[in-house]
């Protein structure tokens, strides 16, 4: 349960989350609600692992802290890419900057990817998938200044701990999946095969997302869908309305 984002990440929505799963028909044999080897499986819950991470890749100088906020970086007078824009590499900070900090609270803290490395590995799916580092993306954040670990970090660090061989997510992740390949590298560690799929979109051709409070399973629930008939559609590509009877939705879950 990716619940780092201590604003954002609340009990009852993970709560929906897996409630909305097991009315699609799916289950599992480990997770959140029902333990296992690898447990915790609550990200909130595995600090300790993030932590001596980063404090890997702190010694191994692979970071630095930065002042930089995002606001910087959308500002700065560069191209916008596909995720955000690249972090300009002349406001890199040397790695020794950071050997003093015992933690990384107080500021954000930055990945420093090779200069001008074309990165590549074969999807799934997709097939061949390249990225060239400081042209398609730049320096990127594992650790924000509010103390969160970033989503880019505590994934690699579960899939590694965990044993994970295989992962499946959205197409709009190809760019994340290539920075994650540099943290796995980084950390010693072996990336999983990676399947990225087609975005799910309504009748507008735009994606389906929680950050546009788009429609979710709870609401489909409520406006009488089956598991069946969501299922079809999606495996027959069918755009889902924008809005349903009421127009009205319910907050987004994670």
């Amino acid at each position: 349960m990716e619940d780092l984002d201590p604003r954002r990440c609340h009990p009852e929505f993970s709560r929906a989350a897996l409630d909305d799963l097991r009315w699609l028909g799916l289950n599992w044999q480990e997770g959140p609600d029902v333990g296992g080897p690898f447990a915790p499986y609550e990200q909130s819950a595995r600090r300790q692992l993030y932590l001596a991470a980063w404090r890997r890749l702190r010694d191994g100088g692979f970071l630095y802290p930065c002042s930089r906020s995002r606001k910087d970086v959308a500002q700065a007078a560069l191209a916008p890419h596909e995720d955000e824009p690249v972090f300009p590499a002349e406001w890199r900070v040397p790695a020794e900057a950071g050997l003093s900090f015992e933690s990384p609270e107080g500021c954000n803290w930055r990945f420093r990817v090779p200069d001008h490395e074309t990165i590549m590995f074969a999807d799934g799916n997709l097939g061949p998938v390249q990225r060239e580092s400081l042209r398609d993306f730049g320096d990127f954040l594992v650790w924000n200044r509010e103390d969160v670990p970033a989503y880019e970090l505590a994934v690699v660090v579960d899939d590694a701990a965990m044993g994970i061989t295989e992962v499946v997510r959205g197409a709009d992740l190809l760019t994340s999946t290539v920075r994650q390949i540099l943290l796995y590298r980084a950390l010693d560690a072996v990336p999983p095969g990676f399947f990225h799929c087609p975005l799910l979109r309504d009748e507008h051709g735009r994606r389906l997302s929680k950050r546009d409070d788009a429609l979710s399973l709870q609401t489909l629930r409520s406006q009488g869908w089956t598991a069946e008939r969501v299922l079809a559609s999606v495996a027959e590509n069918v755009s889902f309305p924008s809005e349903l009877d009421s127009g009205s939705f319910t907050e987004p879950i994670e």
